[in-house]
This record gives C-alpha cells, sequence and structure tokens, in this order.
C-alpha cells in the first residue's frame, strides 16, 4: 500500500530536518513505539512496535536502515520487521522545502507491504488505519516542532 502525504510546519527547515532525523524525537511521536536503540548512528536503528489493527494487535521487532540523507533537503529510508506469523516492509521517503514565512514543507511517501496472518485478517483496515497513525504521528511532530520554535 502506498501512503503519501504534506504537512506544513512553521519553523526553518534545519530545525524541521534535525528532528525529523533524530529518532529519539520521532520515537516519542509515533504511536505504539516502545524501543528504539542506534546500531549505526544515521545509518541503521533496532526497535519494537505494538499496532493495534481493530481488535487486533501485532507487536512487531525489526531494523530500520538510512539508504538516503540529503541534509536537509530529502532521506529515504528501509524498515523491516517482524510479528508472530506476520512480516512487514516498508520504504520511506520525505522531502522538505522551504514554505512561506519561514516554515518548512514536508512531502512524504511511505511504501509498506505487510504479509502473513495480520494481512489476512485485517487486509481491509490497513490502509485506512496506516493513514491515520501517519496523521497522528506529523501531528505530533508539527506540535513539538512549533512548540519548541515559539520558546526560542
Amino acid at each position: 500500500m502506498l501512503l503519501k502525504g504534506d504537512v506544513t510546519i512553521n519553523a526553518p527547515r534545519k530545525q524541521v530536518w534535525d528532528f525529523l532525523t533524530d529518532p529519539n524525537q520521532i520515537g516519542q511521536c509515533l504511536p505504539g513505539v516502545e524501543k528504539i536503540e542506534t546500531i549505526e548512528e544515521f545509518k541503521k536503528y533496532r526497535g519494537v512496535v505494538s499496532i493495534g489493527l481493530g481488535s487486533v494487535k501485532a507487536r512487531f521487532s525489526g531494523d530500520v536502515e538510512i539508504l538516503e540523507l540529503d541534509e536537509p533537503n530529502r532521506a529515504k529510508l528501509k524498515a523491516h520487521g517482524t510479528a508472530t506469523g506476520s512480516a512487514a516492509d516498508a520504504v520511506s521517503e520525505m522531502s522538505l522545502s522551504d514554505g512561506p514565512d519561514n516554515s518548512t514543507l514536508v512531502h512524504w511517501t511511505a511504501d509498506i507491504n505487510v504479509s502473513g496472518q495480520l494481512a489476512s485478517l485485517v487486509s481491509r483496515l490497513m490502509i485506512p488505519v496506516s493513514q491515520k497513525l501517519a496523521g497522528v504521528f506529523y501531528d505530533e511532530v508539527r506540535k513539538r516542532i512549533e512548540t519548541a520554535n515559539a520558546s526560542i
């Protein structure tokens, strides 16, 4: 499934970039993140995420590998995780550009493939729930960055 979206954050691009490339910051914004461990800074991370799709809950553990970093313009990563009887793979990209009044425009995509028991049980819920989780994530990112920016 391919998800995509745009968000405007009222903060300079460098500040947005620094936040979005800090796994500890983004881990606090993503629903269900239990743990993030740095394997190699700006290269590879390991984590655990719990996701609920309707009445079905899954706890994925896996790795995130940074494929490209073009500071402060673009980043691309891939993730692979497994849960009991299921697996998930994702490739995600974000591009940042200057917006009006010192704001930053973030365009993001995520191509996600879930297989196994989870996919067969809740396939019709995956796109709306995944899109909702992405919206919650970027709303929290925007709120945290703008709050930090307002206090500067």
